[in-house]
């Protein structure tokens, strides 16, 4: 599926990337994880064809660089940073979706699931829309074609608990028909994602392990929350969450969390310990 052969990459005197050697299979769903200056974002870019680069790097036999225009109707990509684009939103889907050759109507439908109804933004420019609308803009334009291959960096940082919960359900309906690629600075927030992680360390590979696949990406666990007393900030943070006071005085809390939002919720609730007297999480 994807093939990346001895692939390096120097900037100036500075190797960036030294001798990747990586075979990544249909329906594996990869944790790209490494500190700054690993090696993520190059090695991201030299799929994408954007870098000229020593080595061979092959999706479905297909070389980026030099069928860069068919490789990328076949990818989904979602950057961590948003590009600062002018183009109003309803020009933007319509552009990016006639370059795959996709229904616009695929894309906003996606874009509508996860919380965001485009019709009154259309004519807005993307860059003045808030940091959680265009990610969900971008997820929606990457999910909304047909794509095999899906490139993510730091996909769900700018979302709401509810709309990561939506993005893990979109993400299980493509998991037996494309390759997942995420990239993320800590493990932690995508390890329930994945099935395999794969860590870069001053452009090596230093670790490609399978791991635990036993987390539903559409799993949701019921969770109720007792604290001792009231406690505004922990209150806000558990609303934030969907949760609902049943007590109506604060100190007993009931809602779903997102499978693989479970070590975020829990190092959210963390924060709260001196308060927090009981905590239950259970499979739906």
């Amino acid at each position: 599926m994807i093939r990346f052969q001895n692939v390096s990459k120097t900037f100036k005197r500075a190797r960036v990337l030294d001798g990747i050697d990586l075979e990544i299979g249909l329906g594996e769903r990869i944790a790209l994880i490494g500190s700054n200056g690993a090696g993520k974002t190059t090695l991201i870019r030299c799929l994408l064809g954007e870098y000229v680069h020593d080595g061979e790097i092959r999706i479905e036999g297909r070389n980026p660089r030099q069928e860069r225009t068919a490789v990328l109707g076949a990818i989904g990509f979602v950057p961590q940073l948003p590009p600062p684009l002018k183009m109003p939103v309803g020009q933007l889907i319509d552009f990016s979706a006639s370059l795959c050759g996709t229904d616009p109507a695929r894309i906003v439908a996606i874009a509508d699931r996860l919380g965001l109804a485009t019709a009154p933004i259309l004519d807005r420019q993307f860059v003045r829309l808030s940091g959680g609308m265009k990610q969900k803009i971008l997820i929606a334009i990457a999910l909304g074609r047909a794509a095999r291959v899906l490139v993510m960096d730091e996909p769900a940082a700018n979302l709401d608990p509810e709309a990561r919960k939506i993005f893990f359900e979109l993400l299980a309906e493509r998991q037996n028909d494309a390759t997942m690629l995420i990239s993320s600075h800590r493990l932690n927030e995508v390890s329930a994602l994945v099935n395999r992680v794969i860590e870069l360390d001053m452009g090596k590979v230093v670790l490609d392990d399978k791991v635990a696949d036993d987390v539903s990406l559409s799993g949701k666990l019921a969770c109720r929350v007792t604290v001792k007393r009231a406690e505004p900030a922990l209150a806000k943070a558990l609303t934030t969450w969907n949760f609902r006071d049943v007590a109506d005085d604060g100190t007993e809390w009931e809602g779903e969390v997102a499978g693989p939002d479970r070590l975020r919720f829990i190092g959210m609730l963390s924060r709260y310990v001196a308060v927090v007297s009981h905590v239950s999480l259970s499979e739906q």
